[in-house]
């Protein structure tokens, strides 16, 4: 596991603006992390979250770009939504699918937290969805074999 690293964004700002509030904005922090899944098959994966405050706030921190932070950033998964307002922000989506993961027919929602003292643990849930998130990678292949057959313009 990688340190807590602070990122900026293209512009080189580690304080970044909200667009819908004045004087509020978020700071986004990353880590590389490496998952072992039920088959112990190892993938090391960057997780990120946003620290959301006032500029005045987040100034005060004096966070700099790859400057390195202590802890971890979690992962939470849930039943009920982070945000009652916006549940669908926080879906936990199967790869680049589009399909929601779920548990019985219930979505699982997936949110990352910065933790400083690095003690707590990620809340996982599984999902048993399997056969519709397989059925939507098979569909993509098929779509990626039909748009990579040879043309006039472009032959294999």
């Amino acid at each position: 596991m990688s340190k807590v690293k602070v990122s900026a964004n293209a512009q080189g700002h580690v304080i970044v603006p909200s667009e819908n509030s004045i004087g509020y904005g978020y700071i986004r922090i990353e880590q590389d992390r490496a998952f072992v899944n039920d088959k112990n098959w190892v993938s090391v994966n960057k997780v990120s979250t946003l620290l959301y405050g006032t500029i005045e706030d987040l100034s005060k921190f004096g966070y700099t770009a790859g400057m390195e932070l202590p802890g971890k950033i979690l992962i939470k998964e849930s039943l009920e939504p982070f945000n009652t307002e916006n549940p669908e922000k926080d879906y936990k989506i199967a790869g680049k699918t589009g399909i929601v993961c779920c548990l019985d027919g219930q979505p699982i929602y997936r949110k990352t937290f910065y933790n400083a003292s690095g003690t707590e643990n990620d809340i996982f849930i599984a999902h048993n969805n399997g056969n519709a998130i397989k059925a939507a990678i098979k569909d993509n292949q098929e779509e990626v074999v039909e748009t990579t057959e040879a043309t006039e313009e472009f032959s294999l």
